[in-house]
């Protein structure tokens, strides 16, 4: 985010430059008034931990998250805000199952957060999420399904832990097939 926020100061003070749009700094002189003018206009921005790619022209802001395997194995990834863990796992190759690809009808998307304070700030689950829960594998206090959790900023940094195995009912003969 720092460096991005630096690479389009060096671009913002070029085009003034060769322009000749600044008026508090002429284009020959002291150099220190252009970089105090410029270093003033990003004074007054807000920098956070998370980080934003453009995608064509939209900006899309991202969090970081860790998932950990059955090995222990840390797999750190940056979700854009908006998209769901389940998402987000099979973007990176994750081994994140996701049988009813979203839709809430499974459990094999389960994951456990690993810290009470990211899961307090987690929206409660619904009745139907906490029905699939009920189905899950190695069902814990802070379990919830990747398709059902959203990034959104206050969630950079969050750790899911990715149980030993799922139930998933059609592959493991539990439920008849139509």
């Amino acid at each position: 985010m720092f460096v991005s926020r630096v690479s389009r100061f060096g671009t913002q003070m070029v085009k003034h430059l060769t322009k000749g749009t600044l008026t508090s700094a002429p284009k020959t002189g002291n150099l220190p008034k252009v970089f105090n003018y410029f270093f003033h206009s990003l004074k007054h921005q807000t920098f956070s931990t998370t980080t934003a790619h453009e995608k064509g022209d939209k900006v899309v802001e991202e969090i970081s998250v860790t998932f950990v395997d059955k090995d222990e194995m840390e797999t750190h990834i940056k979700v854009p805000i908006g998209m769901s863990m389940l998402e987000a796992a099979h973007e990176h190759d994750i081994e994140l199952e996701g049988a009813c690809e979203g839709s809430c009808a499974c459990s094999t998307c389960h994951v456990i957060v690993r810290d009470m304070e990211y899961y307090n700030k987690l929206e409660d689950p619904t009745d139907e999420e906490n029905d699939m829960l009920d189905l899950a594998f190695g069902l814990t206090e802070t379990s919830r399904l990747g398709c059902q959790m959203t990034a959104k900023p206050e969630l950079d940094g969050i750790c899911l832990e990715l149980p030993s195995a799922t139930r998933n009912f059609a592959v493991d003969r539990y439920a008849k097939a139509t």
